[in-house]
């Protein structure tokens, strides 16, 4: 009986081993391939990661619990970029927010303050003023005329058009999106998307001879 169970175990083994490991990421179903794309923010020898984003998207907030968890353990040649889609409409005051709060140094501290501001809180309407924005940020130290002058700066024009040049670039139609490397844009949906982009990560990492 002993003999028998461990014939069995040898037989199952490779196949539990294989069903344990991840598929390889497929293009055209986990990821496409971006012609002529480069990083947002290309800095040598780190490979990035960029997410398009918007603060009024029900899908961003679900998803950034785990991308701050992914994020945190990413190798340190990568870089994690968010980058807030400057769809128009509503997106559009978020976004320059985010631009803003990215010129004054507090963007790290208060995105996911943001969020929880408009999807749990609701002590953010969903298109706000500027001075709603700024009495928000507010908390994080910057005085209210400060961010204002900010949020209309010539810096974050061009900010907003520098995010919309590499959203057409990449061909983001949508958020959330993450983008590898400036090559790779995952499709997959929500619940593999991180595990896909690690995938390219690692891949990206290999061709540069890192391991």
């Amino acid at each position: 009986m002993t003999l028998r169970l461990s014939f069995l175990l040898a037989l199952l083994l490779p196949f539990s081993a294989f069903a344990a490991t991840p598929a390889a990421p497929v293009e055209g179903t986990d990821y496409e391939v971006i012609e002529n794309g480069a990083p947002y923010e290309p800095i040598a020898g780190r490979i990035e990661v960029a997410e398009v984003f918007g603060y009024t998207c029900p899908h961003c907030a679900h998803f950034e619990p785990a991308v701050q968890a992914w994020k945190a353990k990413l190798p340190k040649d990568v870089t994690f970029t968010p980058v807030a889609a400057p769809f128009g409409g509503y997106w559009m005051p978020y976004a320059r927010g985010f631009f803003a709060a990215k010129a004054l140094g507090i963007a790290d501290r208060s995105h996911e303050a943001v969020f929880r501001a408009l999807h749990e809180d609701g002590t953010l309407p969903r298109n706000p003023t500027d001075g709603e924005l700024a009495g928000f940020y507010a908390q994080f130290g910057v005085p209210p005329e400060r961010f204002v002058a900010t949020l209309n700066s010539p810096g974050v024009d061009a900010a907003l058009e520098r995010a919309r040049a590499f959203l057409e670039r990449s061909g983001v139609e949508g958020t959330p999106t993450l983008i590898v490397a400036g090559k790779y844009r995952v499709i997959a949906p929500q619940a593999d998307a991180l595990r896909v982009a690690s995938q390219l990560v690692a891949r990206e990492r290999a061709a540069r001879g890192r391991r």
